[in-house]
């Protein structure tokens, strides 16, 4: 089991960049896929990025939602148990609450895949 804090979570203007980190505890963190997800108000959780525990020579272990392709990098370390959400060219469509979970399964991008969800932390962009 891993357990998932967020922070990063902030104000700021559309086009501007924040740097969302998922810390993790437990010694298997290396063994997970870790998921972003986000929720604005009235609206569902919704899938934006993963980085799986694997990675192959053609396939570096991410994916991305459409709306963030190409502004959104997710990364991992995990020396340091951390998973990075770094967001560029934000819109004021991307304001939500933003959640990482973890996941055994190796491909999934599907909610119902990840648990140990963190409290999340807001981000708020402004027009």
């Amino acid at each position: 089991q891993v357990q998932l804090v967020e922070s990063g979570g902030g104000l700021v203007q559309a086009g501007g960049s924040l740097r969302l980190s998922c810390a993790a505890s437990g010694r298997t963190f290396s063994s997970y896929s870790v998921g972003w997800f986000r929720q604005a108000p009235g609206k569902e959780r919704e899938f934006v990025a993963v980085i799986r525990w694997w990675s192959g020579d053609s396939d570096d272990g991410t994916d991305y939602a459409d709306p963030v392709k190409g502004r959104f990098t997710i990364s991992r370390d995990n020396a340091k148990n951390t998973v990075v959400l770094q967001m560029n060219s934000l819109k004021p469509e991307d304001t939500a609450i933003y959640y990482c979970g973890a996941s055994l399964y190796g491909t999934t991008t599907r909610r119902a895949d990840f648990g140990s969800w963190g409290q999340g932390t807001q981000v708020t962009v402004s027009s």
